[in-house]
């Protein structure tokens, strides 16, 4: 004791094992508080100093000791790791540091091992530590230093801040480089989300905003199979969809085992099955447009067809467009080329076919064509030397989906009288079109074999039927005149076919839209003046659409009337819109497999092409003139 002076600061170091384990023992925090009576007495007992040189007891709790400095010739210095450690540890704490921390993690776990640091600092470091100052990415944006320059000692790294750091370690979240669209509250996965999203104006108009149709758009969008897996996740169905299309993902396994030659009704996977058909329509409703029209022969067709086929007045375009001639042009191919440049690229003329004079032409979507079947066809002479065919009927028929179709034009025995004698074309016609011919029928117990009509669910036959209005020019001018509004009524009561429907001696089972525009025969060519010839041929309704279907209501009229605007003949022609119900149906049926004539929408397209740019050479020519006039 008279070593020590009592009450003196003496710097005390053990020399002795039996002191350096008591200063061991000594220099470890107590658990429970001491007075100070209690440690003077320990300290005497045991011949040890109550401070030490820094005024601190040994029992005081204190932060850890500082590293021991190494030398300046040693490659890497303390002051260099600690700043790499400093470094790293704030690209794990900055929020906005997007490169990797896996190699900081490693260089901070590299670091503590060969420092000897506890990865665990005092409750007291926290708050000391807390400020971060930022990755050296960023740090150049703030501070004028740099990281490669030296940095005052009030600068340099505290040990004590690197061990909170280490304690409080984050990841930082990784930034986008550009603005993130905007996401549904749903618990669809966030990275999913933005990466394959899909446009809206890609849904189909007629399910947008409806619940349970955009249910059913959300399963035509994506194979049945991995819906299922997916469970009732509709937002997951946006998440694995292409971020360029809305076609549905397949899987290899899938591509190794489809078929297109198996599957029923019911069955997944079968192209003309329930699923495809509701991927593409889910209405399962068929947009049809049907022209027919009397050409006289003539050899001049008009300039532009696009009040034919593309009336202003129709909001969109339909999916099959059926086009049926009588007394067609000489040239049936340039007829056909005309067809294909006004309906342009988005179509293809699944099938053409003719019978002298009468030409019959079928355009389907360019991405339906998949959806048919073989395509058939049957030609009927009505005329009693056959050679001469500018009488009879051309008939096309196949499946789309499930539901068959028949197209049928025809022309019947002119004069005003002949009704008996139209009345046998008819009869002749169903009984000699021989169709379908490989085709199965959809529901032949519901057919007749001496009725070809019978044998489709859905029949179109229009044409040139050469039924009169039974009163003279003079009679049938005065109603017209006195006619308000298009309601033709009276003249109907004279017209011969709405006679024939009621009696049933003609097209059975068939009808006809309500008529609502004027007689659209015999006109003047060039005019809106019916026959002004020494004939004075009386106005009639010569040309018409019917149609039938085995299900009732299953055909649904939008549009009836005539198009005044061509006058090249001396009919003018008549075209209905309809809406026809699509059933799903089976893959053992005969399939187009996508065939249609390439050359004429080649040549089509070409024409088109061709055009548009003859029409901006005028638009610039017409503008140059008018500056030059002008200046």
């Amino acid at each position: 004791m008279s070593e020590y002076g009592e009450g003196k600061d003496v710097e005390w170091f053990g020399d002795s094992p039996h002191k350096q384990a008591a200063a061991a023992k000594c220099n470890q925090p107590l658990k429970t508080p001491l007075d100070v009576t209690s440690l003077q007495k320990h300290c005497g007992e045991h011949n040890l100093p109550t401070k030490n040189a820094e005024g601190f007891s040994p029992f005081q709790p204190r932060p850890p000791a500082l590293p021991r400095r190494l030398k300046a010739g040693k490659s890497g210095s303390v002051d260099q790791s600690i700043r790499r450690l400093r470094n790293s540890q704030e690209s794990l704490s900055d929020r906005a540091e997007t490169c990797s921390s896996t190699d900081s993690l490693k260089e901070d776990q590299t670091l503590q091992a060969s420092s000897g640091f506890l990865p665990e600092a005092p409750a007291g470091a926290h708050s000391q530590g807390s400020e971060v100052s930022g990755s050296p990415v960023f740090r150049n944006r703030v501070s004028s230093l740099s990281e490669y320059e030296p940095r005052p000692h009030s600068q340099q790294s505290d040990p004590t801040d690197l061990r909170a750091r280490v304690s409080k370690a984050r990841l930082s979240p990784v930034q986008p480089v550009g603005p993130l669209p905007s996401l549904e509250k749903n618990f669809t996965s966030v990275t999913l989300r933005p990466a394959n999203r899909i446009d809206r104006d890609c849904l189909d108009y007629m399910v947008h905003g409806k619940d349970k149709q955009r249910e059913r758009l959300h399963r035509n969008l994506s194979d049945s199979r991995l819906l299922e897996n997916m469970g009732s996740d509709t937002a997951s169905v946006h998440s694995v969809r292409s971020n360029y299309s809305v076609l549905s993902p397949i899987k290899p396994q899938d591509v190794r085992n489809r078929s297109f030659l198996e599957g029923s009704v019911l069955g997944n996977g079968a192209l003309l099955g329930a699923d495809e058909l509701d991927r593409y329509f889910p209405e399962r409703r068929l947009g049809i447009y049907i022209a027919t029209w009397n050409m006289q022969g003539e050899k001049g067709l008009p300039i532009n067809l696009d009040d034919l086929l593309l009336p202003t007045d129709s909001e969109f375009a339909q999916d099959f467009y059926v086009i049926g001639v009588q007394e067609g042009c000489p040239d049936r191919r340039e007829w056909e080329t005309r067809l294909q440049e006004t309906l342009g690229p988005y179509y293809v003329m699944l099938y053409a076919a003719s019978h002298g004079v009468l030409y019959l032409s079928v355009f389907v979507r360019r991405d339906l064509i998949w959806f048919c079947s073989e395509v058939e066809h049957a030609t009927v002479t009505t005329r009693i030397i056959s050679q001469i065919k500018t009488k009879g009927a051309v008939g096309i028929g196949f499946t789309f989906f499930g539901t068959s179709f028949l197209f049928i034009t025809s022309h019947f025995t002119s004069g005003d009288s002949k009704v008996y004698e139209r009345i046998l074309d008819y009869n002749k016609i169903i009984e000699a079109l021989a169709l379908p011919k490989g085709l199965p029928d959809t529901n032949p117990y519901r057919s007749t074999p001496s009725d070809v009509t019978t044998k489709f669910d859905n029949v179109f036959w229009f044409g040139d039927f050469n039924f009169r209005l039974s009163k003279n020019r003079v009679e049938v001018e005065n109603i017209i005149n006195c006619t308000v509004g298009r309601h033709m009524g009276t003249l109907l009561e004279h017209d011969q076919l709405s006679k024939e429907l009621k009696d049933g001696s003609i097209f059975k089972g068939f009808q006809e839209a309500p008529i609502h525009f004027l007689p659209t025969y015999k006109f003047d060519i060039g005019c809106d003046k019916y026959d002004t010839s020494s004939k004075q041929r009386t106005p009639s309704y010569t040309d018409r659409i019917l149609f039938r279907s085995r299900q009732a209501h299953d055909i649904k009229v939008l549009k009836y009337t005539s198009c005044t605007s061509i006058k090249t003949s001396d009919h003018r022609p008549v075209i209905g819109v309809f809406q026809a119900k699509l059933r799903p149906g089976r893959d053992n049926i005969p399939l187009g497999a996508g065939l249609f004539d390439r050359s004429l929408y080649l040549e089509g397209i070409r024409r088109r092409i061709t055009r548009e740019l003859k029409r901006r050479d005028v638009l610039k020519n017409q503008s140059s003139s008018t500056i030059c006039t002008i200046a």
